[in-house]
């Protein structure tokens, strides 16, 4: 796979859809969680690095990316929860090290904390974990989601462009932000893009945000100093809230700190695994 032909080779049925996924390499499994409104093409410069040491795991959530996207679709974390719990059992892994970002964030730590799924390591990427979370763009559509979805796509286009670039501290190359915008775009993407925004509720996260104290397993919580999404008083908090998390910032990364800081996050994530 080059880095304009990001390629999920593999699928697998859940309850809410198709999952394209792949892996890459060999060695202990680690799995690489993708957020919103992303893919797992975020990962793909450190999942080749991974993959040189371990079994890279890598997979679309329902509604996102290569994933299936379908109008009345659960795309809510306690669906994307569900789905990954079953995609781990299909993979036959009962104790990967995870890695999550964003919104997959929440889809771990809820794996964890209500299937009771038991992970080796755990890092969480500015992870959507503690209330409140989401930009102010993001709770705007969310309350106003039919409006948006009825956009021009011309119009949609720009905004899904402007809003996925706000999310790098560096302006994105056009070919990544184009691939980045690209599952978003036509008949099936528009719609789908609001409606992953649109079934976002923090009771999703408030439902397990006091199991946290209970994780017992290493846990490397990394945040981009320049994330204006989330920003890193989220991180700090999130890991005071598990035992013994170690924070990790990174200087000049904002919330996609795989296209901001992909080498320097790579070492952090490769000092954590050891």
């Amino acid at each position: 796979m080059t880095d304009d032909t990001w390629t999920l080779d593999q699928s697998f049925e859940a309850h809410n859809g198709t999952v394209r996924w792949a892996r890459l390499g060999e060695g202990a499994p680690l799995v690489l969680m993708h957020g919103t409104p992303f893919s797992s093409y975020v990962w793909r410069h450190v999942a080749r690095a991974l993959s040189a040491r371990y079994a890279v795991h890598v997979w679309d959530m329902p509604g996102y990316g290569a994933s299936a996207k379908y109008d009345g679709q659960d795309v809510s974390l306690a669906a994307q929860q569900t789905a990954f719990t079953a995609l781990l059992g299909h993979w036959g892994l009962e104790r990967p090290t995870v890695v999550a970002h964003d919104f997959g964030g929440a889809v771990a730590l809820r794996a964890a904390v209500l299937d009771k799924v038991a992970y080796e390591r755990l890092a969480l990427v500015d992870a959507v974990s503690v209330r409140p979370w989401g930009s102010d763009f993001f709770r705007l559509v969310n309350a106003n989601a039919d409006v948006f979805a009825a956009l021009p796509p011309h119009l949609h286009e720009a905004l899904v462009r402007a809003y996925v670039s706000s999310a790098a501290h560096r302006e994105p190359r056009t070919h990544t932000l184009d691939a980045l915008v690209r599952p978003w775009l036509g008949a099936d993407g528009q719609p789908a893009f609001y409606r992953q925004i649109a079934q976002a509720d923090e009771r999703h996260t408030a439902e397990v945000e006091d199991g946290y104290a209970d994780l017992d397993l290493p846990v490397l919580v990394v945040w981009g100093q320049e994330d204006t999404w989330l920003p890193p008083e989220r991180g700090r908090r999130l890991a005071e809230a598990i035992p013994g998390a170690r924070l990790h910032t990174l200087a000049g990364a904002g919330h996609l700190v795989q296209e901001d800081a992909p080498a320097e996050l790579t070492a952090a994530l490769l000092d954590f695994l050891g």
